[in-house]
């Protein structure tokens, strides 16, 4: 009696008579259900006259990391006005499903995590294919409306026949807000102009990629276009690493010993560098003239970045940088100053506000742990669900 009570709280089903469990290959439970009177579905009348018994094996959640199967002496009613046969109805069981209703919600919980579809299949010994079929039942709709701050970035999808997928992010709230098949324009442009209050985003925050500045200039006339500062520090970046790339390159081979891991070395802000790090730093710029003023474009840019608190301020301070660049003699700064001049504007606006793609960054990070554990995705539809299933 008391341990009928427990295995049915442990189970977490009412109304059930348990009359025997195994402990085999898998824990097997022998139940049926409280005899209660049913109505007839063809004509509506109530009866309790059972015409036959059938047994049905009913997978359960697993216990102690071991398989459960419920073994359900399953009733046939006959209604005694139209003569109709039906089956007793189970409240844990819908119709023509072998897999209670808590195994199924168990499985699109677990799915919530990054970990694979076969992973979870293991866990609760079903297959892939069933474990997809559950996930089938899990959708989400399309946006209908957008936040007052939106930001979009672009991560490697390689789903549905298109390579690089599109997500949109509520950077304040750090949620997405969805997730698009493809980057370009035209995709794009479907999607968005199927939103009504497009008017009512304040700000769009992308990074240098041209279709979004497109975009949020076709169809977020009211929103304030913001480059990532992430997106334009890493020209920056890109800028001084070429030039050491092309410094070492002319070095002899003797000296090139100087300058062997020194990646992080010139890339890291020289206030977070220790003493030694700093020395060696001098020893490399004594050699080359030109690391010297690439690393010193670069620490005036992240000052800038770090103390200038307004778009005011910012557009005079990016003017005076980008000119020493262009005066500076290297190409590859030259470069880097004529893509802050083209986006301009959409920099400096990037010192107004508080948001960046940082949290759009994160999620990304995170869609490749689920495509990695999961080797890809083919069905892109599947893809964005299980996307925004884990991260929101």
């Amino acid at each position: 009696m008391h341990n009928n009570y427990f295995i049915k709280n442990l189970l977490g089903f009412k109304d059930v008579i348990i009359t025997k469990v195994l402990d085999n290959v898998c824990y097997e439970i022998y139940l049926e259900m409280k005899k209660k009177p049913h109505t007839c579905p063809r004509c509506n009348s109530e009866t309790r006259r059972v015409h036959d018994y059938r047994i049905q094996r009913v997978k359960h959640l697993p216990f102690f990391l071991k398989p459960t199967v419920l073994i359900i002496k399953k009733r046939r009613y006959r209604c005694n006005v139209c003569g109709k046969r039906f089956y007793e109805s189970i409240e844990f069981l819908p119709r023509y499903h072998r897999i209670t209703n808590l195994l199924s919600l168990y499985v699109i919980n677990e799915l919530a995590n990054t970990c694979s579809m076969s992973s979870v299949a293991k866990k609760v010994n079903l297959s892939v294919d069933t474990i997809k079929r559950i996930f089938n039942n899990v959708s989400y709709s399309a946006a209908t409306t957008l936040p007052k701050i939106i930001a979009i970035d672009e991560f490697k999808g390689n789903s549905g026949g298109a390579k690089y997928h599109c997500s949109i992010v509520d950077p304040v709230n750090r949620k997405i807000i969805d997730i698009i098949k493809d980057r370009q324009f035209h995709v794009l442009s479907d999607y968005f102009k199927k939103i009504k209050n497009r008017d009512s985003v304040e700000y769009f925050i992308c990074d240098m990629w041209q279709p979004y500045i497109d975009l949020a200039k076709t169809y977020f006339k009211n929103a304030i276009i913001v480059i990532d500062k992430f997106h334009y520090i890493r020209h920056a970046m890109w800028a001084v690493e070429a030039v050491r790339k092309r410094v070492q390159k002319e070095l002899s081979v003797k000296l090139r010993k100087y300058f062997k891991r020194s990646k992080k070395l010139i890339l890291k802000r020289f206030d977070l560098l220790d003493e030694d790090s700093k020395f060696a730093l001098q020893v490399m710029f004594s050699y080359n003239s030109d690391l010297a003023i690439a690393h010193t474009l670069k620490e005036k840019l992240l000052k800038i970045i770090d103390t200038t608190s307004s778009s005011k301020e910012a557009r005079t301070l990016l003017k005076e940088w980008i000119k020493f660049a262009q005066s500076s003699g290297l190409k590859e700064f030259e470069r880097c100053a004529n893509t802050y001049i083209r986006y301009f504007n959409e920099i400096v606006n990037s010192f107004d506000i508080p948001y960046t793609n940082a949290c759009t960054e994160g999620f990304n990070n995170k869609i490749k742990v689920i495509k990695r554990n999961a080797f890809g995705f083919k069905n892109f539809d599947r893809f964005r669900n299980r996307i925004l299933h884990c991260c929101n």
